[in-house]
């Protein structure tokens, strides 16, 4: 592990696919599975580059679905770290749909996520990270909101755990 920070610009990864029947729903949209595959995997890519090994999912801490995605679409993700602590990360990723015949109908966001990872080492224990250089006026709005959902995550962990002791 580098004792030096690293910027969210470090890791940044944006990925496209177009979307075919197959990742289609019973209603002919594009499986919301589909999307939170695609997210995974750019959030994934984000958080191994931040950390420089190996991380591991440990929790999607929200997943807001904005507009259907349908078949034929080009589906982009672009995803960064927005918050960095000792062991692990919150990715946000947003994603964006635009018909892959029609460039001049614009591009729509249709989803957004954040996702909690864990560097790990070879043995699957967690592994302390590069803490995050912020830059940017955005990058210090993102990362305060990442604390206020993970100060939620925490609180309702804590909830749950007071409410099964009784």
């Amino acid at each position: 592990m580098t004792d030096q920070g690293r910027p969210p610009s470090f890791a940044r990864v944006s990925l496209g696919v177009v979307m075919s029947a197959r990742e289609a729903n019973l209603l002919g949209n594009i499986h919301g599975g589909e999307i939170v595959k695609l997210a995974d995997s750019t959030a994934g890519a984000v958080a191994q580059r931040h950390s420089g090994g190996p991380a591991v999912t440990a929790a999607l801490d929200e997943m807001a679905f904005l507009a259907p995605v349908h078949v034929g679409d080009i589906l982009r993700t672009y995803a960064q770290v927005n918050w960095a602590g000792r062991t692990s990360m919150e990715v946000g990723v947003r994603v964006e749909a635009q018909p892959w015949n029609d460039p001049s109908i614009e591009t729509v966001h249709v989803a957004s996520a954040y996702f909690v990872f864990v560097a790990i080492d070879a043995d699957g224990a967690p592994r302390q990270i590069p803490p995050l250089v912020i830059e940017s006026a955005d990058e210090v709005r993102r990362g305060r909101e990442a604390e206020i959902r993970r100060a939620h995550r925490l609180a309702k962990k804590q909830e749950i755990e007071t409410s099964r002791a009784t």
